[in-house]
């Protein structure tokens, strides 16, 4: 009896919740996964020799057709046949490895860009403190029972970590390929006439061919919301920049937006961008999907949408849906759900309660506060669908490393590649068995990664690579590497995160 109570004083600090008897099998029966090594170098070699045909090319340019008002129709959810952006438009790289490392500078950039952000914020840095570079709304709501969904696309062989979708812009509406991204608000699109605009696979948006373009007003609610903005003539310009020297400048104006053969939504808050720079990587804009006062789902007041992100090297595709079947109570059940914790000082991340990590079913001894947030707002775990590689706290990082390490002795290595440090020669290799990592959440509920998500190629002769990565700064990051293949749920309205493995 005494020895039982023994083990119920010391059960917080043995991280107790693991005794809950589903996470407990999880964690016994998910000690190693199995990676097919050859599988994952064979799509390497697909994805840079693939070569879209005139007949894919015919079927995504008919993917939105004219549209009915989503009051007037839009009831039910509806699925896509979607393409990945491989399928029209053919990589650049020469080869996997240099894909790899201009991804990787990419994501190195992104990850400065979000800390940046929260840094900012923190130090209370005002709107009216940002001036706007030189030469530079309605709200509609998703009524009761209403849901949208459209297409994601990865964007790897562009070159990033991006993935994209494709939405019609305007009335008629004209098809545009879009980064999704939680990281940001601003949904933008390139415009004519272009002082200055990056190629894109598209063509570019005319506003005179819409009859639903309308500029804002200066003053308006829409317009002072904007981190950075100005009035030309009574109208809004606004300018968005990035942390990686990327930026869009232009009018603040609303527009249609029409997913997919969707119902469309009127009067979106949007930036029509003259004066663009950057990595946006053959996409036409952005669709922000943050939860800032100016996102997409804010400003369609959805209290819900999930996304899956397909994997990396893939020609496939999936979906992003909007609307009550992406909550977690409502056709999302079997997810393993995390808490959605709010910053008061940043509402534009998704923050999640992360309770710790484990290795071949082993936990780590990280202590709470590498995955909490302070008083200050900074720290933290957010998920982003722009960042590719997973970002840990370094000691964090060290901790999973290190027993990753131990637990692949078997594996030969090789040096590092660019920001990562933990690399194995595979190329002799079918497949081989590795330490499952897994994410731990409060009341015992768990995310075990499988293996392609975080040993992942980096050439096409076999180097493969621990995807995780530290950060100096305080504010940790799952990235879209450790994300693919996983539908990923932000019940808004519910204050939950999901993760349902193999649902795109």
């Amino acid at each position: 009896m005494a020895k039982l109570g023994f083990l119920f004083f010391l059960c917080p600090f043995l991280l107790c919740s693991l005794t809950h008897s589903r996470s407990l099998t999880q964690v016994l029966h998910t000690q190693t996964s199995l990676l097919n090594v050859s599988d994952s170098i064979h799509n390497t070699h697909h994805l840079l020799s693939f070569i879209p045909t005139a007949q894919e090319q015919k079927e995504e340019k008919q993917t939105i057709p004219s549209s009915s008002s989503l009051s007037d129709s839009f009831t039910t959810s509806f699925t896509l046949s979607l393409h990945s952006r491989d399928t029209l438009h053919k990589s650049s790289h020469k080869d996997y490895k240099s894909l790899t490392l201009a991804r990787l500078e990419r994501d190195s950039a992104r990850v400065n860009s979000l800390n940046l952000k929260l840094d900012l914020a923190i130090k209370g840095i005002k709107k009216s403190d940002l001036k706007p570079s030189e030469g530079v709304s309605q709200y509609v709501e998703l009524k009761e029972g209403e849901n949208l969904q459209g297409p994601i696309i990865s964007g790897t062989s562009q070159g990033s970590g991006e993935y994209f979708s494709k939405v019609g812009i305007g009335s008629p509406p004209k098809s545009q390929y879009l980064v999704i991204d939680t990281g940001s608000d601003v949904t933008w699109v390139q415009c004519q006439p272009c002082s200055d605009c990056y190629q894109q696979t598209d063509t570019i948006f005319e506003p005179s061919s819409s009859s639903s373009y309308a500029s804002v007003a200066c003053g308006t609610q829409q317009c002072t919301q904007l981190d950075v903005s100005a009035c030309r003539n009574g109208s809004c310009l606004y300018q968005v920049s990035y942390g990686d020297g990327s930026y869009t400048v232009g009018d603040f104006v609303t527009e249609t937006v029409t997913f997919g053969d969707s119902s469309k939504v009127d009067k979106i808050g949007i930036g029509c961008g003259h004066d663009n720079e950057g990595l946006f990587v053959g996409s036409a804009g952005l669709l922000g999907l943050g939860g800032g006062k100016l996102s997409f789902p804010t400003q369609v007041k959805s209290t819900a949408f999930s996304y899956c992100l397909v994997d990396r090297d893939s020609t496939s595709a999936s979906t992003l849906q909007f609307g009550p079947s992406a909550e977690l109570t409502n056709g999302a059940g079997s997810s393993v759900t995390a808490p959605l914790v709010k910053n008061h000082q940043l509402d534009t991340f998704y923050y999640i309660g992360l309770t710790g990590l484990s290795v071949g079913g082993e936990m780590l001894t990280i202590p709470p506060s590498m995955f909490s947030m302070d008083e200050s707002g900074g720290g933290g775990v957010i998920v982003d669908s722009g960042t590719a590689i997973t970002r840990l706290r370094t000691d964090a990082y060290n901790s999973l490393r290190d027993a990753f390490v131990k637990g692949t002795k078997n594996l030969p290595s090789t040096s590092g590649v660019a920001l990562f440090d933990t690399c194995y020669d595979l190329s002799s290799k079918n497949s081989v068995e590795v330490p499952t990592v897994t994410f731990h959440f409060p009341e015992g509920k768990t995310w075990a990664l499988p293996a392609k998500n975080y040993l992942i190629p980096v050439d096409s002769a076999g180097t493969f690579c621990f995807a995780f990565a530290p950060t100096s700064g305080a504010l940790s990051i799952i990235g879209n590497v450790q994300q693919q293949g996983t539908r990923v749920s932000l019940d808004l309205g519910n204050s939950l995160v999901g993760f349902s493995p193999n649902q795109c």
